[in-house]
Order: C-alpha cells, then sequence, then structure tokens
C-alpha cells in the first residue's frame, strides 16, 4: 500500500496488520496467568507492527507478513521478561492439579472427571473449576524437568513463545515429544480432545472455540487448562 508519491501508506497498513495483532495477543494470553492484560500485549503489539513498518525492506526477500509477525510477538515477549509474568502461587496449583490427576489415573485406570479431581484435593468442584481459570495452565514442561540453574522466565518465554531456530538435537527432541503428545491428546476426553485440535492445530482462540462449542470462553479456559495438567501427568517420562 503506497501513497500517491509511492510513499509507505503507514496508516493503512496498520489498518490492515491490526488484525495480526490481535490474533498473536489473543494466541500469546491462554499460555499466561491472569495477570496478564490482553490489552497491554495489544498496545505492545502494535509498537512491535510500528517498529516493523519503519524497518522493513522488501530487498530482504521476506514477506511484510513474516516480518511483522517476529517484530510483534518479539515486543510482546520482551515486555513480558521486563514484567511480573508468572505467578508463583498459579505454577505451584498447576503442579497440585497435574499430582491429583497422575494419582487417579493411576488409581482408576482412566481419565478422572472434574468432581474426582475436585475430591482428590480436598475442594468443591465450583473452587477447582475457580482454580482452573486463575492458573491458565499451559506449560506442557517445566525448566526444572530439563535443567537446573537456568532462568526460569526467560526459559518459559523463549520455549513456548519464541520461534528461535533449534540445533539438530533439539529437533529431534521436539519430535519426539510431539509424537508423544499426539498419543497423549488422543487419550483425552472427547471435549478436551476438540478443544486442544482448535487451539494448537487450527490456531483458534479461546473466544472462537467458545463460539464453535457453545459454551462460556472461561469454561473454554478451565477445560484447556485441566487438558494440560491430563497431558503433562501423561508426559513425565518425556
Amino acid at each position: 500500500m503506497y501513497t500517491a508519491k509511492g510513499q509507505l501508506d503507514r496508516d493503512a497498513m496498520i489498518r490492515q496488520y491490526l488484525p495480526l495483532v490481535q490474533r498473536l495477543a489473543h494466541h500469546m494470553i491462554a499460555k499466561l496467568p491472569p495477570n496478564v492484560e490482553l490489552d497491554d500485549l495489544m498496545q505492545v503489539g502494535m509498537i512491535g507492527l510500528t517498529e516493523a513498518l519503519s524497518r522493513y525492506e522488501a530487498s530482504q526477500g521476506v514477506q511484510f507478513e513474516t516480518f511483522a509477525t517476529q517484530r510483534i510477538r518479539g515486543a510482546m515477549i520482551d515486555e513480558l521478561r521486563e514484567g511480573d509474568w508468572m505467578s508463583r502461587g498459579s505454577r505451584k496449583s498447576q503442579k497440585e492439579i497435574e499430582r491429583a490427576v497422575h494419582r487417579l489415573e493411576q488409581k482408576l485406570g482412566r481419565p478422572p472427571i472434574e468432581s474426582e479431581i475436585a475430591t482428590d484435593l480436598g475442594m468443591a468442584l465450583a473452587d477447582y473449576q475457580s482454580l482452573l481459570s486463575r492458573v491458565r495452565g499451559t506449560q506442557l514442561v517445566y525448566l526444572e524437568d530439563m535443567s537446573h540453574g537456568s532462568d526460569e522466565e526467560d526459559s518459559f518465554l523463549d520455549r513456548n513463545l519464541g520461534e528461535e531456530e533449534a540445533d539438530p538435537l533439539s529437533v529431534l527432541r521436539d519430535q519426539r515429544l510431539r509424537e508423544a503428545l499426539v498419543r497423549a491428546i488422543k487419550a483425552l476426553p472427547e471435549r478436551e480432545q476438540y478443544i486442544m485440535s482448535m487451539y494448537y492445530e487450527q490456531d483458534m482462540n479461546l473466544k472462537e472455540i467458545a463460539q464453535v462449542l457453545g459454551i462460556t470462553e472461561s469454561r473454554v479456559c478451565q477445560l484447556h487448562s485441566q487438558s494440560i495438567a491430563r497431558l503433562r501427568a501423561k508426559m513425565r517420562s518425556h
């Protein structure tokens, strides 16, 4: 998009790529605890888009959308690194849910239902569902599962939100992890399988998934958090 003078029409480009900022923010917010505001990510993402417009050169051989996506996501990650983004209490709660799921699967020989998990945790069902909404769990592999002595915040962000190229060993390890993850997802309750498929394969955000399933966005968030706990319980050996 160019003006009559052949200059890049920044305002028109910003309008055109605003949905890209929104999509990236919605997808990233589901990977973060509730204290991170969507509007904050959107504002930072717009700064990333503006920087992309200033620095993009078509001669580099990269499509603008690809270039802008990297800049927008990078701006959001940088902002998260600077803030107190990960609640220690949320991480502890995620692990407690995971351990409860693991105990019950060993005991029952099947995926436990919500009420059984709540009972194992000594909570009312409504309180357990509220906890699922708060923790907004998405971290399949915790830092302490892989190594020791590194900075947790940077490691989590790099592994879950960034798109850095990996070395061949990491690629192989990631391939094996993905294969194990596919098997674990197939063992989820049917509705949770749908949610994971729509979120990770079809790149839908929680609001879009809620509309498809005819439930609230909060309920999708709860089921998504519970799915992650189930998957982590299945994938301890990986």
